[in-house]
């Protein structure tokens, strides 16, 4: 079907991208639940180095270890990001010391400059969207948990091309907060993906 929306993840070359099997299925499904979008339900699984990155309307990138793209893999990113796509790139450590952390934050500083990678404001229209989050990112239970780095991160990073968002970047590991069997969603007082319906709906529209 003709402008459906469709979730991609991104397969690079160093790392492990393949991480939070689950979590793709329970945020289309709320995109399904909560909007009037029109969703293909299956994620793609496209290469960095390929060109189809340019027919994706939103990019997801994850992991636990290094980050370290190829010629190819650095030029595409650019260029999609600098042409006015969307990338969601998730700490799947939930730790600022960690590899992934460290090595991601340096690929962003060399290919779109030191300090390129700020953070961004709680009253950020991301954060109001559709859902309301008063004060920012919603906490994460890997957070409260004191998993990773044991800090609760208040903010999240971008990097903001022309006025808007082209690189989000969360430590606060999304995905493993959203990696769960959805038949499990109706135990959750609060659906916790509904920020991630804020995320997509902004990459549509901003």
């Amino acid at each position: 079907m003709d402008n459906e929306f469709f979730f991609t993840r991104l397969q690079y070359e160093s790392g492990d991208w393949d991480v939070d099997q689950r979590m793709p299925s329970n945020l289309l499904n709320s995109l399904v639940e909560y909007t009037t979008l029109k969703v293909d339900t299956q994620e793609k699984i496209i290469t960095l180095a390929s060109d189809d990155i340019f027919k994706s309307p939103f990019c997801y990138i994850s992991g636990h270890k290094l980050v370290q793209f190829t010629k190819k893999e650095r030029e595409n990113f650019e260029k999609y990001v600098r042409n006015g796509g969307f990338v969601f790139a998730d700490d799947c450590n939930h730790d600022i010391d960690g590899l992934f952390a460290k090595s991601f934050e340096r690929q962003m500083e060399e290919i779109f400059g030191p300090g390129a990678l700020k953070k961004i404001p709680n009253d950020h229209e991301i954060y109001t969207i559709f859902f309301e989050f008063d004060d920012g990112p919603p906490t994460t239970s890997q957070e409260l948990n004191g998993w990773g780095d044991d800090l609760v991160h208040d903010y999240l990073k971008a990097i903001v091309i022309d006025g808007r968002i082209g690189v989000l970047y969360s430590n606060k590991d999304y995905g493993c907060e959203w990696d769960y069997d959805f038949r499990n969603k109706r135990w959750y007082k609060i659906d916790n993906t509904r920020f991630g319906v804020n995320i997509v709906l902004y990459a549509l529209t901003s």
